[in-house]
């Protein structure tokens, strides 16, 4: 039989005090955690080079570039997720060591069974950041890039490669 078992609130506080000793991701999503999946080869790999090229094109820039291990707070809202690659040049992140508020780029590498969350749900949270300028989605089965950009009004605009 299946029950239907509601998760006990967890604050923002317990799940970052939780997730510096567990031996497994989880994202947060408004009191809930949610266990993330590994990744393929090729997803790594491509996130790897990416972060690897933008590490040293921001060099000397006081940008930082940062992996799948670190967590992008979701701005004035209570979310936490892992982003494939994340940049920030906000001096404000230098102060939080297990996660970043400020991004400026996030880039998502896609599967299948991350696209759809990766276009939906995490798109409409990262669009709530005022930082957020550019959000990347990376086919890891086609060459296929999408580029949102935020333009001069606020408004996102895609861009394909």
């Amino acid at each position: 039989m299946v029950t239907n078992r509601r998760q006990e609130y967890i604050s923002p506080e317990q799940y970052l005090e939780g997730e510096k000793i567990s031996e497994i991701k989880h994202e947060y999503i408004d009191g809930e955690v949610y266990a993330i999946a590994g990744a393929s080869d090729p997803h790594t790999t491509i996130a790897l080079n990416l972060a690897t090229m933008l590490r040293i094109n921001l060099r000397g820039s006081g940008c930082r570039v940062f992996m799948s291990d670190m967590k992008a707070q979701v701005h004035k809202r209570s979310r936490y997720y892992y982003p494939d690659v994340m940049v920030t040049c906000d001096a404000r992140d230098r102060d939080s060591e297990y996660s970043k508020s400020h991004s400026c780029l996030i880039i998502e590498v896609l599967s299948d069974g991350t696209e759809a969350k990766d276009r939906g749900i995490k798109f409409k949270d990262y669009r709530c950041s005022p930082f957020l300028q550019e959000y990347v989605l990376v086919s890891q089965d086609t060459m296929n890039v999408d580029i949102f950009r935020r333009n001069e009004k606020g408004r996102w605009e895609l861009f394909f490669l």
